[in-house]
């Protein structure tokens, strides 16, 4: 497989969270958002949204939209599972993971920021405060639909919704988001970390990672 990314991208970061948990080997091709790579026409015929990641499997196909694919990962891949086999509890994981995918992530992107700054003039330290608005936000929202007595977010291995909020909280130390708040978010994170496979995904740890 090969895997369309973005070393700091946190869409790009989830999947390859989940591909290292699967125990999928893949060959990460860069792509330099900021260098606007992502808009060369020979990757906008594989991914016409123009962004990452883009994950083309070994028979040609070609899936985008991280939680698309990781989806398509816990369909074909069935160890571990991303989502518990019971209904209300997967609705659960899958709406904690959403606060982060749905309503974080959306209005903090790369795109979104830069439509602040060319449009209403929006400053560095401006577009530093929408950041830090929204993530504030979003984690008090997912922190407080997580049960106690867990090791990660809705049990003792991680899922779906760890895979996002571990992507997000890079951001967040990234952007400097006051985390006093979120001891158990922290708490999940260094569980995560220690893991070989959340390990191997950090963006420092990319290819492409300066």
């Amino acid at each position: 497989m090969k895997l369309y990314s973005y070393w700091r991208s946190t869409t790009s970061y989830r999947v390859r969270i989940a591909l290292n948990l699967k125990g999928v080997s893949y060959e990460t091709v860069p792509i330099n958002l900021v260098a606007g790579e992502q808009r060369a026409p020979d990757y906008v015929a594989l991914n016409p949204g123009k962004g990452v990641p883009t994950l083309v499997l070994d028979n040609g196909e070609v899936l985008t939209q991280s939680l698309a694919i990781i989806d398509y990962l816990d369909a074909t891949i069935p160890e571990p599972l991303f989502l518990p086999e019971n209904q209300l509890q997967r609705a659960r994981v899958r709406a904690a993971a959403h606060t982060i995918a749905l309503d974080i992530h959306p209005v903090n992107n790369l795109k979104v920021i830069a439509h602040l700054k060319s449009r209403y003039g929006f400053s560095a330290e401006d577009g530093i405060e929408w950041f830090r608005h929204w993530m504030t936000e979003g984690f008090h929202a997912y922190q407080a639909l997580l049960p106690g007595g867990s090791a990660f977010s809705f049990g003792d291995s991680p899922d779906l919704a760890d895979i996002c909020l571990i992507a997000q909280l890079y951001n967040a130390h990234r952007w400097g988001v006051d985390m006093t708040p979120f001891a158990r978010l922290l708490e999940i994170e260094e569980r995560a970390l220690a893991l070989p496979a959340f390990a191997a995904a950090r963006p420092e740890n990319q290819p492409d990672a300066t």
